[in-house]
Formats: C-alpha cells, sequence, structure tokens
C-alpha cells in the first residue's frame, strides 16, 4: 500500500504571494510530481493548513487543482484555515458531524484523517464529539492497523517556539490510540519541520509545508521563518512493515 503526504499549502488570493513565495505554484508542482512519479498511490492526504488566510476565493484554487487531479485525495483543516469557507468548496470532505474528517479502509489498514481544528486558535483541540467519533472509528478497525493523520502534533518535539501550539489536553486521543493496540503510525504536519520519533510508544513523522518552514531553534520562543526546501513523503506499508521515503520534489 503506498500512502502520499503532503502538508500546509498556505494559499494566497490568485496574484499575490508569501514570504516572497508562490503557494499555489509550490502545490501545483508537488501534486504534478506525485502525479508524474506515484499514480498508483492509495490516498494522498493533506494534513491541514491548506490556506493562509482561509478565504474562499483560496478554496477555490485549491479546488480547480484537486478537480483536475487523477489521484483520491484527502484534505484536512489546519489552524489557518475557517471551517465553513473549507466546506462550502468542499462538501464531499466533510464528515457528518460537520468535521473534516475521515476513516478510510485500504488493505494494508485503515487510514484515519482527524480534524484538530479549534476555530480561531493556533493551537488544536479535539472535542468530545470528535473524541468519540474517533473511538468508533477505532473500535470499528478492530485490530487492523491504523494510520492517523491530523494537523497538530500532539506532543512536545521539544522545540519552544513550536511547543506553544501543539494540540491542547492530548491525553485522552493517547487513551484512545493505545486501547486500540495497532496505531501503526501519526502522521502531522502545522511545525513546517521533518521530526520524527515516536510519543508513548507511537511513532510519528511530521512534515515541511509545501511554501516556507521555521527553523531548527533550541532556544528561542519565537518562530522563525527560513527556506528549506519543500517535500512530500512517500509511504510504504505492508504487513510487516512501513516505510517512509522524504522527497524534495522542487529542486
Amino acid at each position: 500500500m503506498k500512502l502520499i503526504h503532503i502538508s500546509d499549502f498556505h494559499l494566497v488570493s490568485a496574484g499575490e504571494t508569501l514570504l516572497g513565495l508562490d503557494p499555489a505554484a509550490r502545490m501545483d508542482a508537488c501534486l504534478s510530481d506525485v502525479e508524474q512519479f506515484h499514480p498508483d498511490a492509495s490516498l494522498v492526504v493533506v494534513s491541514g493548513d491548506l490556506s493562509e488566510t482561509g478565504g474562499a476565493d483560496t478554496y477555490e484554487i485549491l479546488k480547480s487543482r484537486v478537480q483536475r487531479s487523477p489521484l483520491t485525495i484527502r484534505l484536512m483543516l489546519g489552524n489557518h484555515d475557517i471551517r465553513k469557507n473549507f466546506a462550502a468548496a468542499f462538501p464531499d470532505q466533510m464528515a457528518e458531524n460537520g468535521f473534516a474528517q475521515a476513516a478510510i479502509d485500504l488493505p494494508e489498514g485503515r487510514v484515519i484523517t482527524l480534524d484538530t481544528l479549534d476555530d480561531g486558535k493556533v493551537t488544536g483541540r479535539l472535542c468530545a464529539l470528535r473524541l468519540a467519533w474517533l473511538k468508533e472509528k477505532l473500535d470499528e478497525a478492530s485490530d487492523r492497523p491504523v494510520y492517523l493523520f491530523m494537523h497538530h502534533p500532539p506532543a512536545k518535539v521539544y522545540l519552544p517556539a513550536l511547543d506553544l501550539f501543539g494540540l491542547a489536553e492530548p491525553e485522552p486521543l493517547f487513551e484512545l490510540l493505545k486501547s486500540h493496540g495497532n496505531v501503526r503510525h501519526i502522521f502531522a504536519g502545522h511545525l513546517h519541520r521533518l521530526i520524527t520519533g515516536n510519543w508513548q510508544g507511537i511513532p510519528f513523522a511530521i512534515l515541511r509545508s509545501t511554501n516556507h518552514q521555521t527553523a531548527l531553534d533550541f532556544v528561542s520562543p519565537k518562530t522563525t521563518n527560513c527556506f528549506e526546501p519543500p517535500v512530500y513523503s512517500i509511504i510504504l506499508a505492508d504487513p510487516d512493515s512501513l516505510i517512509i521515503h522524504i522527497h524534495q520534489f522542487a529542486d
């Protein structure tokens, strides 16, 4: 099973730039690269901050590009996104409970995309409704492997500026994940850095943005933007292994 993970498009209005870069051009370059080299991907997940402003026009830019793609693409929300504008453009990406999340069954397990947007806030949150939904989807998975995607990382990465705005109150999430017992990996975005490790025994991978990055800084409480190459990841899962390749598509 092949999955593609992309994160943090940060789209702006047509003709505008962000930090001197064109987010829409970078999004197009990323998706074009995936379409050329990974047409066999079972699923592409874009883990939030689709828009920089949350403006309805930015979601129309995204919609136009996604509709031209032969890939199966699952879109998620981040703190820069505005839920009502996204839902107006992508009603098919919304769950019945009003959140942009889904459980997708594939040959090698279940992919769960979890909506962590706490409207109007930089930090993420999981309300009782989302936790109940997650429990239901984990229970349905039974002993099958689960691959969890979320925008906000649910635990520290020991970068002071970035640890300020992860997922608030993550303990109930980890209780659910550990109770399932076969959550093979957590995939996140939000921090605009490549970071891997494990949280409470569950492996994780955090991805760079397709636009701009944050500097590696173990001291400062303030973030600094930088321009490390944008990437996406190729995830190869089978019963005995999980392999993640990081591809710098732009150069």
